[in-house]
């Protein structure tokens, strides 16, 4: 058996293969509309994938209950085949499942199918899921001294995701082993030992059309960076993404994720884990204990409370 890689172009690019796929469709519209950086990517596209690529992003025309799912490959490069064909069988026994009696189906395509696919792949990998609450006081401190001192001299913020990012990165160096990939070697499982730490970040980034979409960029060899060389390429990433200036090396090559549901509220979540990276780290809200949110901020102060930090 082929590795992932071998059988799937876009198996680097993680849970940007959707992105990937859309992009190479604006490039069989109009090549001179995508970055220059892609064109020699797409050359090989097709002859790489088998199949051509603007096929290989759509699902069928059939309705999804009629539709076997894709075969599962291994977890963190999202990359998976194309749907099988459909089995009336199959449709058979999940359509009560799927669709409540006279409700109205359609037929996934584009990015959400990749979506789709990217997470069904993702379970071919196995998981652990560690949660921890930590106290989140020194954070808050630290960042609060960091930030008075910039407003002093140069100016500019620390966020407290660049000093998670950064202290996650640290604690790599402890733990190697937390950086190292599951993957199939001739039906076999392997482990992968990226020699660098490429730390992704999942960016949140509105469309044109209101509607929402997730990029993971990653910071290339994280490992050999001071704070302040570590906050420049996080901003560098964040400012790329949001200016839709990303390249392909920029997409490429994650070995760990960071992503932050707390910014929306979330407490506790089970982020999904990408086939070819070595863990994702969840993120969650800053806030007391639930028991002492509503005391006042005497009784925080005498009970020695500390804000709380919950990480997946």
């Amino acid at each position: 058996m082929p590795t992932q890689s071998e059988s799937n172009p876009l198996a680097g690019f993680g849970p940007n293969e959707w992105l990937v796929e859309e992009i190479y469709q604006q490039y069989l519209a109009d090549p001179d509309s995508v970055d220059a950086a892609w064109h020699d990517f797409f050359a090989d596209y097709r002859r790489n994938g088998g199949e051509p690529a603007e096929n290989s992003a759509q699902v069928s025309d059939q309705p999804e209950v009629a539709r076997k799912p894709a075969a599962a490959e291994p977890e963190m490069a999202p990359a998976s085949e194309p749907p099988a064909a459909p089995a009336p069988k199959a449709a058979a026994t999940r359509a009560p499942a799927l669709a409540p009696t006279g409700a109205p189906t359609r037929p996934l395509r584009g990015a959400a199918a990749r979506v789709v696919a990217n997470m069904e792949s993702s379970l071919a990998v196995p998981t652990a899921t560690s949660v921890r609450s930590v106290p989140a006081k020194l954070l808050i401190d630290n960042r609060t001294v960091i930030n008075h001192h910039l407003a002093r001299s140069r100016g500019g913020k620390v966020s407290f995701t660049h000093l998670i990012g950064y202290a996650l990165v640290q604690a790599l160096g402890a733990f190697p082993e937390m950086n190292a990939a599951y993957t199939e070697v001739d039906g076999k499982p392997a482990l992968v030992t990226p020699e660098h730490i490429n730390l992704g970040l999942a960016i949140d980034l509105p469309g044109k059309d209101g509607s929402r979409s997730l990029v993971v960029a990653a910071i290339k060899g994280a490992e050999a960076m001071d704070f302040t060389a570590f906050w420049a390429a996080y901003e560098e990433i964040v400012r790329k993404a949001r200016n839709n200036k990303l390249t392909i090396d920029d997409f490429a090559g994650t070995t760990i994720s960071l992503t932050n549901p707390g910014t929306i509220g979330t407490v506790h979540s089970v982020p999904r884990l990408m086939a070819g990276q070595g863990a994702i780290i969840g993120v969650g809200a800053m806030e007391y204990p639930a028991e002492h949110q509503g005391a006042s901020a005497e009784s925080l102060a005498r009970l020695a409370v500390s804000k709380v930090l919950t990480l997946t």
